[in-house]
């Protein structure tokens, strides 16, 4: 139960971050293109999983996101607002799939617990 109700709860988040992109002057299909981006945090594994796990986390972690977003509203800054919204979006997604934030002891350990194990 409360696997699903922490789903439910990241899948409104997602839907924030889309909203919000709605109210940006981008054309959707930058949204799709840059949805995944923020995996290029992963990259970090190839030099070892202290990097790794500390790169990932950087470009998941949704208090980052959301304070790149508030300066992009004080700086009136649509890319800035895209960064912020982007990073926040897709860290939903992979909240919704599973995938959290990660522990150095490896990739497949995460603050949601460990990936591909029944929770």
């Amino acid at each position: 139960m409360m696997k699903t109700t922490l789903q439910l709860e990241e899948l409104a988040m997602l839907g924030l971050g889309i909203y919000l992109f709605s109210l940006l002057s981008f054309s959707w299909w930058l949204f799709l293109a840059l949805f995944l981006v923020p995996d290029i945090g992963m990259l970090g594994y190839i030099i070892n999983t202290k990097i790794g796990t500390f790169s990932y986390n950087i470009f998941h972690h949704k208090g980052i996101a959301i304070v790149i977003y508030l300066i992009g509203v004080y700086l009136s800054n649509e890319y800035l607002l895209l960064c912020g919204i982007i990073l926040f979006s897709h860290s939903a997604f992979d909240r919704i799939l599973g995938y959290g934030l990660k522990y150095e002891k490896g990739f497949k350990f995460t603050h949601l617990g460990e990936i591909g194990k029944k929770n």
